[in-house]
């Protein structure tokens, strides 16, 4: 009977196991470092996420979710992110648009609970409410993303200029939203989409009317 002979790669092996000891970790005893590219659990970046839902679109498993309030007083928008589904696949910080900083893939892979509850985590973003109907339009932290990815073109649409000039301080409330009419100074608020249309057709009857 024929002995096959040991490959030198596989006798580097052994040499090397030999030297350096054995290639498992002491878990639980010693806490284990994962390697560097290990994809571990999603966590949101409470500064960096804008609330924009692109992470929520694209999770392949629905370990994504989210929860608006649209109180007057107190409108937020919650994120959550449900451990206990996530399969750790990376798309949710690949979509992120704020570099993906909003959501990153951690290194934490010890994440057994005794309770499912605690098996999520969840942020809070401020909502932006428009100030004709009361609908929701997006975050706050969106809008003055949008505002400054796009720049001066921002001064083009009053919803973007008006939200970044709230976000900087140089805005009055009571010139914003002064008047109920939809006429002239409606164009002037941070408003929906459909509240936009209508107060541009309102206006253009006005001015139409006037002549």
């Amino acid at each position: 009977m024929r002995i096959p002979k040991p490959k030198i790669r596989e006798l580097i092996e052994a040499i090397k196991a030999l030297i350096k000891g054995p290639y498992t970790s002491k878990f639980p005893k010693i806490t284990h470092k994962p390697h560097p590219n290990f994809r571990g659990q999603p966590i949101y970046n409470d500064e960096k996420c804008v609330g924009c839902l692109a992470c929520v679109q694209v999770c392949p498993v629905e370990a994504l979710g989210y929860e608006d309030s649209a109180s007057p007083e107190n409108p937020k928008r919650k994120l959550h992110h449900y451990t206990d589904t996530c399969i750790f696949c990376g798309q949710c910080e690949t979509a992120c648009i704020a570099d993906r900083e909003g959501i990153k893939l951690s290194n934490d892979w010890e994440l057994s609970f005794f309770d499912r509850k605690e098996a999520s985590e969840s942020i809070e973003k401020e909502l932006q409410l428009c100030e004709v109907c009361a609908d929701i339009i997006t975050c706050k932290d969106h809008l003055k993303w949008i505002a400054e990815k796009i720049g001066e073109l921002a001064f083009s649409n009053p919803t973007l200029y008006l939200s970044r000039l709230k976000s900087l301080g140089i805005v009055d409330e009571n010139i914003v939203s002064a008047l109920k009419d939809y006429g002239r100074s409606d164009r002037t608020k941070i408003v929906c989409a459909r509240c936009r249309r209508e107060t541009t057709l309102t206006t253009k009857e006005y001015e139409a009317n006037k002549k």
